[in-house]
């Protein structure tokens, strides 16, 4: 193995529907930063690359893509994905308004905003591709505590 530290850089999501993807992460106030619509042309294949000024990249690919660049893909049962994708928010409120916002337009709540053990407002909800997406104000120290379970 090389003595080269890997630097993270990128997560790649791959989703049935790429459109609803796209309009569930814009919500969340990420950039379109690359959508070349299908590739190659006939595939059927949709690669988007989004990001929020951060420095990491989130790109959605559709199945037809996933199977591109990886011949082992094989798509996993919505119950047993083991990820939970983490943006954080600017403030306690805004955590509240972002859930109560996607769970109005029909995104599933998966945990509504409470004050966490480790000190921020902290919610959870489903991306249109059966993702759990959290939710997470700056951290307060004085509000952290241990949890008794």
């Amino acid at each position: 193995m090389s003595s080269e530290k890997p630097t993270f850089n990128q997560v790649n999501l791959v989703v049935e529907d790429v459109d609803a993807a796209l309009a569930f992460y814009r919500a969340l106030g990420m950039q379109v930063r690359f959508d070349g619509g299908e590739w190659p042309a006939g595939s059927g294949a949709r690669h988007v690359a989004l990001d929020n000024g951060d420095g990491a990249i989130f790109e959605l690919d559709n199945l037809a893509m996933a199977r591109i660049y990886h011949r082992g893909w094989r798509a996993p049962n919505v119950e047993d994905r083991p990820v939970v994708l983490g943006f954080s928010l600017a403030s306690r409120q805004a955590v509240d308004d972002t859930y109560r916002a996607l769970t109005a337009v029909g995104r599933l709540g998966r945990q509504e905003p409470y004050d966490a053990f480790f000190g921020a407002r902290y919610a959870v909800v489903r991306d249109p591709a059966g993702n759990d997406v959290g939710l997470m104000s700056p951290i307060d120290q004085h509000r952290r505590f241990t949890p008794t379970s």
